[in-house]
């Protein structure tokens, strides 16, 4: 009798990536349900995966010893022997880590400075395919083509830790983003908040994010505003998200984890575009983007910490009116 394959999925970007990647994990579960799988990902993204029943062990490159910690991974790959390693990066140190892992058939993207000495090497491309469905590329040599979307799995501990705010219609707003240019300004934010009424308002966020969502707060009158930065986890963000009337987010990981519960969003893009592939997979979602034709627009891949144009026409030109439309719609 054959034996069900093991495998091993490397995503070790940033949040949202690893939220994106778990597509793979529920496309392979639905096609090789006996398959055993396991992940890697980066010290601190470790806990959106808790509950996933669809994973085995989760690897964490701690990146702060990030050459011993990448050894220790690669060797307990090793003792396992998985029959396929399927890097969804395109580092040279995931590069590394997918040939020294011993399996039998190592699978990415063709830009992985690596991916010469791969089994396989899956076309990259850019624009106008959603990240989800490059990503599911890569598991075309395991026979798997049918799409998947990406799942996150709140515990029963994780809701009841938000029920007590679900009281009520509400809406969440995740207000940061890494990069400024990706992030509507703050300003902006209460001009719309100010004319929402008749629902609780949700600040989400982690604890970098506390002091602006601090300054919004503060800038609306009345009790119907709470901060909740720093103070859910991100599986429980997820799980408050997921029953709100609307969530407003940035191009950045609450977008995905509003995709990944299938939680009602609408995502402003600043400085980048959705045909980079990053946009809502939510059945009710929308983009709120500047209707100014802008030849500067957009200006990279990723974001920047300032506007290289001095003007940051991208957010400044998105008003209240275009957020307040997804909501009464």
């Amino acid at each position: 009798m054959t034996q069900p394959p093991t495998i091993l999925i490397i995503q070790t970007a940033f949040l949202g990536d690893v939220v994106l990647a778990t597509a793979l994990v529920e496309a392979i579960r639905r096609d090789i349900p006996a398959a055993s799988i396991d992940f890697v990902v980066r010290k601190g993204n470790e806990g959106l995966l808790a509950n996933n029943p669809g994973l085995g062990y989760v690897y964490v490159w701690d990146k702060s010893r990030k050459f011993s910690s990448l050894m220790d991974i690669i060797h307990a790959a090793r003792s396992v022997r998985y029959d396929y390693v399927i890097n969804v990066q395109r580092f040279f140190t995931t590069g590394l880590l997918t040939i020294l892992s011993g399996a039998k058939c190592t699978i990415g993207f063709d830009k992985n400075p690596m991916s010469f000495f791969f089994t396989h090497r899956i076309p990259h491309s850019v624009s106008n395919v959603h990240e989800v469905q490059r990503n599911l590329k890569l598991l075309e040599p395991l026979g798997i083509t049918r799409e998947a979307k990406p799942r996150l799995y709140p515990s029963p501990a994780d809701e009841a830790k938000v029920k007590a705010y679900q009281s009520e219609p509400y809406i969440s707003v995740s207000p940061a983003s890494v990069w400024f240019t990706k992030q509507f300004p703050a300003s902006q934010w209460i001009e719309f908040l100010k004319r929402v009424s008749s629902v609780r308002i949700f600040l989400l966020g982690g604890p970098g994010d506390q002091a602006m969502c601090d300054a919004i707060k503060s800038a609306l009158p009345g009790e119907s505003v709470t901060n909740l930065a720093g103070q859910l986890s991100l599986l429980q963000s997820a799980a408050l998200m997921s029953k709100a009337r609307m969530n407003y987010v940035n191009d950045s990981a609450p977008l995905h984890l509003a995709s990944a519960t299938n939680a009602p969003v609408t995502a402003v893009f600043c400085s980048t575009v959705p045909d980079f592939g990053f946009g809502p997979l939510s059945d009710k979602s929308f983009i709120v983007q500047t209707k100014e034709n802008l030849d500067c627009r957009p200006c990279g891949l990723h974001g920047y910490r300032a506007c290289p144009k001095g003007h940051f026409k991208c957010a400044t030109g998105i008003s209240a009116e275009q957020l307040l439309e997804t909501l009464e719609r």
